[in-house]
């Protein structure tokens, strides 16, 4: 790490049990204390070269102090906990002016509100509210250069998930509608403190750039909605309210399949004609 000061600050499970951190459920808490584990998730990231990082839930800060050692110009921290931000304060005072603590609720906050292009996201992410920061993130995927994100690993499942597959569904359709999705790292549930009943994984995002322009994303959620919204039915059926055997055949389409049957390409087809 370039600054000194970040070398001195004390470890952390010293820093939980100076501010009493137990982990909260009710915010979806377990802290990674393993500063080997966490540089290696900073690395995951890439080159993060002159962008703004935005960090939710930043807890100690086990993520915090090597996303530091990074060429970020600047990592804004997202955090609901008092306590965490306590806790924080001496990380703030050693980074040399690079780290920012916000108090509030990430689901709450549009991150290009708060900073300029280039924007990336590097995150534990709270497995209660993962998915959901997620989606809303892929919404405005292109003001991101990358999101490299922890879910639990059955999420992590779901967003690399490819067609035949059983836990391939909307979720992978429109994360992969959106994004280059590579899972570039698990992580034991043991590793956490407290260890959750799952293990974790690390997912590195990057905006498509053949992302279909013409597609709406609020389209592509419209389609993918109803044809998981009822997954063991055939399209002709889940998809009756969108237009059913009609849109499936303008589509080239075999009505008889369900959903898990189609490509991300096939979803994309169905709602251009949608649109």
């Amino acid at each position: 790490m370039p600054f000194a000061p970040l070398d001195l600050l004390p470890p952390l499970r010293d820093v939980i049990a100076r501010y009493d951190l137990m982990a909260r459920k009710s915010l979806g808490q377990h802290f990674l204390c393993d500063l080997n584990l966490t540089r290696r998730i900073a690395e995951c990231a890439g080159d993060l070269k002159g962008c703004t990082v935005f960090e939710v839930g930043p807890g100690p800060g086990g993520l915090t102090r090597p996303l530091l050692g990074t060429k970020a110009k600047k990592i804004i921290a997202i955090e609901k906990d008092r306590r965490c931000i306590a806790a924080l304060a001496d990380l703030v005072a050693a980074a040399d002016g690079r780290l920012e603590v916000i108090e509030g609720d990430a689901l709450e906050s549009d991150l290009t509100d708060l900073a300029k292009t280039p924007r990336a996201v590097v995150a534990n992410l709270p497995y209660n509210i993962g998915t959901e920061l997620l989606l809303g993130w892929l919404r405005q995927m292109d003001a991101y250069k990358s999101l490299t994100l922890m879910f639990q690993a059955e999420v992590a499942d779901r967003l690399t998930a490819v067609p035949d597959n059983k836990t391939y569904g909307r979720l992978s359709v429109i994360t992969q509608f959106c994004c280059n999705v590579e899972r570039v790292m698990d992580i034991p549930a043991r590793a956490f403190t407290p260890p959750p009943k799952v293990d974790s994984a690390v997912v590195h995002l990057t905006p498509r750039k053949d992302r279909p322009k013409d597609i709406p994303f609020e389209v592509m959620e419209k389609v993918t909605a109803a044809a998981f919204g009822q997954r063991r039915k055939m399209l002709r059926s889940s998809l009756k309210p969108l237009g059913g055997e009609e849109l499936l055949n303008r589509a080239g389409i075999d009505p008889t399949l369900r959903a898990e049957n189609l490509s991300v390409k096939d979803f994309e087809e169905l709602a251009r004609i949608l649109n």
